[in-house]
This record gives structure tokens, C-alpha cells and sequence, in this order.
């Protein structure tokens, strides 16, 4: 036998019996919800989790008051009953009132809406907001 060889298996501590071990929280192993990820999800709750987030663009920026983030982002609704909220999403993005932790939305509009008819209806939407950092 070598020096270098061993007899023992390296890796017995990692398969080791793990019944004895005690879990405290599942939630800590959650990854931390960004800005971003609330900002789609607020406007998919505006139109009932329909429409799919194709593109999604952050740009930070600041004054010499302020401070925040620009979001533009692409929303794709297929099918006729997913472009009608695609619809009321463009109806209601101007006089929503967003809640989104330590910012304020400063201004939400539609930038830009491709509309196509046919066998399958589909609906383009991009929503821009800007948001100001609270405090």
C-alpha cells in the first residue's frame, strides 16, 4: 500500500445519515425577491396572470433630487381571451396605483402596442415605468 492511499472512504461525512439533522425554515431558501421581479409582477396582476414577459429592461438614473429606476417591459398576450387583458392592462396602467416597497411610480404609460389579427390573435404591449427611491 502507498502512503498516499487510504482505506477510508473521503466522502462518508457528506452521505452521512442526515435524519438527525433539524431544519429551522424552508423559507431561507427562497432567493430574495429584486425590483424588477415586483415590477412583473404587478403589472401580470393587472391583467389576472395572463401574458407572457418577453423582455424586460432596467436602467437606473438620478437628479440632483432624485433617484430611481426606468423599467421597460415587452408583455405578449395570445389568444382572444388573453389580448383582452392585454386591453385592460393598457386601459388601466395610467391611473394605477402601484404599491411596490420603498419606491414610487412616478409615471406608467404603454410606449407601444402591436396588434396582429388572424387565425391566432396576439398582443404586444411595452409598459414603461419610472420609479423614485422613498426616504
Amino acid at each position: 500500500m502507498m502512503l498516499t492511499e487510504s482505506l477510508r472512504d473521503p466522502f462518508a461525512h457528506i452521505f452521512a445519515d442526515c435524519d438527525s439533522l433539524e431544519v429551522k425554515s424552508v423559507a431561507a431558501l427562497r432567493p430574495r425577491r429584486t425590483l424588477a421581479d415586483r415590477v412583473r409582477a404587478a403589472l401580470l396582476g393587472l391583467t389576472g396572470g395572463s401574458g407572457t414577459v418577453l423582455a424586460h429592461t432596467e436602467t437606473a438614473w438620478a437628479s440632483i433630487t432624485f433617484a430611481g429606476t426606468r423599467h421597460e417591459v415587452v408583455i405578449e398576450f395570445c389568444g382572444a381571451d388573453t389580448v383582452a387583458a392585454g386591453e385592460a392592462l393598457i386601459e388601466q396602467l395610467p391611473d394605477h396605483e402601484f404599491t411596490l416597497p420603498g419606491q414610487l411610480v412616478a409615471d406608467a404609460t404603454i410606449s407601444a402596442v402591436d396588434h396582429r389579427f388572424g387565425a391566432m390573435e396576439r398582443l404586444e404591449v411595452t409598459a414603461v415605468l419610472l420609479l423614485l427611491e422613498e426616504g
